[in-house]
């Protein structure tokens, strides 16, 4: 049953679906999906063509908007937008500790994930277009990792294509989890560099947090162990566009004085753990370097294999000198599942996860080269999270693909520069630019 309400200046509609578990046994087991449609209020009775948003991540659901802000707006003068919680993520089966022992144990559970990957997603959305679109195609946006799973969708389904909007999330269409991060220390490198010189304080007070983590037990008030590790990570904000503000924001108000001497303040706790848990997205660390998964070899935790090739990220010998401490950031490591009291269930899932070997390919080349759908890509000059080397390959191997290539936003220039962004893109694909 579809419930329809009104927010400013738009109509929203939640809709549900039934999809198979594993698309290879469409007689099978089922999971529901949840979808979020959107349209603007003086255009709520007008027959529009549909826009299908495809969230980043893995792991988040769509996002939930008040209104029609960022991108939003510019979509909804032209389209019927659905927002689709990609399977095991917000409100279609979601996937987390509570739920996964519905599965069995570990072994259950690993199996069962594999199935959450982008090729799921797509024929997940096949099904869901047939249903809403009436089998009529329609264009899709993808942000980051639903940039991946559209160049999915162009392998698998081109034919659901009007067009494809990809906004930094073009894969490499072959690299292994470890050419990714191999890849992905040296820019983070870069963003720590170029944070420390906006805000050279920032070089003493990370030191000081990493030595007092280093020399004292920390928990923080959800349970989460704050390692110096941990505290590294907050690098990860370094990829949006107000992200080197919000760290030093942070870092600025770490300590505070007590009658037992400096400790870190209740107001820092509460904010890193904010955005340490994976309370609200644990699909993240479970699937994340699953999302390369396409050969015989396993990823094998590979974030935590590769930092150890660039030893400067390694706390206790960074304070051992004068240098500055390196934050990381878009890893996913075994430490995590110690960490987070959300993750601390499902760390032999994740391990057994990291074992495979028999993951399928996400890509097709031979079609991709042949493509004829319609495809802009914005690709962020130095973008943290996806590497541009590797966007630029796969731009070149898709037949037609026409990039915009900016130093003008981050990672996140779809929600910062919003219609401007959105709108640049599809006069892309209309040929208009």
């Amino acid at each position: 049953m579809s419930v329809s309400y009104r927010q400013p200046g738009v109509v929203l509609t939640d809709r549900h679906f039934t999809v198979p578990l594993d698309h290879t046994d469409p007689a099978g087991e089922t999971i529901e999906l949840y979808a979020r449609e959107v349209v603007a209020s003086d255009k709520a009775g007008q027959d529009l063509p549909w826009l299908l948003y495809l969230q980043g991540g893995p792991g988040f659901g769509a996002n939930r908007f008040v209104g029609k802000p960022a991108w939003l707006g510019r979509a909804l003068k032209e389209y019927r937008v659905l927002l689709l919680d990609q399977r095991g993520t917000g409100h279609s089966t979601p996937a987390n500790r509570q739920t996964l022992p519905l599965r069995g144990g570990p072994a259950e559970q690993a199996d069962y994930l594999t199935r959450f990957r982008a090729d799921s997603i797509v024929r997940d959305c096949e099904l869901v277009r047939r249903e809403v679109t009436g089998g009529a195609p329609w264009t899709v946006l993808g942000q980051s990792f639903g940039g991946f799973c559209t160049v999915t969708y162009l392998s698998l389904a081109p034919e659901g294509l009007a067009a494809a909007v990809i906004t930094g999330g073009l894969p490499s269409l072959d690299a292994h989890a470890d050419d990714v991060y191999r890849a992905a220390y040296p820019r983070m490198e870069r963003k720590v560099a170029a944070h420390y010189a906006r805000y050279p304080q920032d070089v003493e007070r990370a030191r000081r947090i990493a030595d007092h983590l280093l020399t004292h037990e920390v928990t923080l008030p959800n349970g989460y162990r704050l390692t110096v590790e941990a505290f590294q990570s907050l690098g990860i904000l370094l990829g949006g566009a107000e992200g080197s503000h919000r760290l030093h924001h942070l870092l600025e108000e770490a300590f505070v004085r007590t009658p037992r001497g400096p400790a870190l303040s209740d107001a820092f706790q509460e904010e890193v753990q904010g955005l340490l848990s994976y309370a609200s997205h644990p699909l993240y660390a479970l699937v994340h370097e699953a999302i390369y998964g396409q050969d015989s070899r396993p990823t094998a935790w590979s974030a935590e294999r590769v930092r150890a090739e660039f030893p400067q990220f390694d706390a206790a010998k960074a304070l051992a000198g004068d240098g500055p401490l390196l934050l990381t950031g878009e890893t996913v490591h075994p430490w995590l599942f110690d960490c987070d009291p959300a993750l601390r269930p499902l760390r032999e899932t994740a391990g057994l996860l990291a074992a495979r070997t028999d993951w399928t390919p996400l890509y097709d080349p031979a079609r991709l080269a042949a493509n004829e759908v319609p495809v802009a890509a914005a690709i962020y000059h130095d973008d943290l999270y996806v590497d541009t080397a590797h966007s630029l390959r796969t731009a070149r191997a898709v037949r037609g693909l026409r990039t915009w290539v900016t130093d003008e936003f981050e990672h996140d220039g779809v929600r910062a520069g919003g219609p401007r962004v959105l709108d640049r893109l599809l006069a892309l694909t209309r040929d208009e630019v």
